[in-house]
């Protein structure tokens, strides 16, 4: 004996034309659905990543200094490579919300452990790099949270009258000025 029912002629095709509409239907994102579906996007964690170096470093930096000083002005560098011991590479990304992802690479050179030649993508100054920090943060306007005389006209028409005043309750027994241990006794 069937369990089910059988279907009438011509509609299984009606119910498999039905079924890949809605699942056709599904796989299109237009642009609208698109920025909805963005606008309700989870907080993504901010990556920093690498070595800052800033224009003012970079133009520190002078040919023939000793591989201590440029340390000391760039910091350690983030890629010391064993086959290219007279290369040092300082590479700095960032992905913020909102924001274009950020990268920017700085070589510097070396012979006789002197510096020769640096190489890279032009850094951001200081400032430009501080701004670009609270671009991402910036703030909706806060709404003004003052009310009109008229609104707070309705709000005292509303209120229900106060209730008289209730007979102050009998005053609590003293807390104790000791407490049992936590632990049992040591035997």
């Amino acid at each position: 004996m069937p369990m089910f029912a059988p279907l009438p002629r011509g509609s299984s095709s009606a119910l498999i034309l039905a079924v890949c509409a809605l699942l056709g239907a599904c796989s299109t994102v237009d642009d609208a659905s698109r920025k909805f579906a963005n606008s309700i996007t989870p907080y993504k964690v901010e990556v920093v990543q690498g070595n800052f170096v800033s224009r003012e470093q970079v133009e520190a930096l002078k040919p023939g200094m000793p591989r201590q000083q440029v340390k000391d002005i760039l910091g350690t560098p983030l890629l010391q490579s064993v086959f290219h011991a007279d290369r040092w590479d300082y590479v700095f990304t960032m992905r913020r919300q909102g924001l274009e992802p950020q990268a920017r690479q700085l070589t510097v050179y070396f012979k006789d452990n002197l510096l020769t030649k640096v190489e890279g993508d032009p850094m951001p100054s200081e400032a430009e790099f501080v701004a670009l920090l609270g671009e991402a943060h910036k703030v909706r306007k806060i709404p003004d949270l003052e009310a009109s005389e008229d609104s707070l006209k309705s709000f005292a028409k509303s209120e229900a009258p106060a209730k008289p005043a209730a007979t102050p309750a009998a005053p609590l027994p003293p807390l104790p000025t000791s407490y049992p241990p936590l632990e049992p006794a040591a035997k």
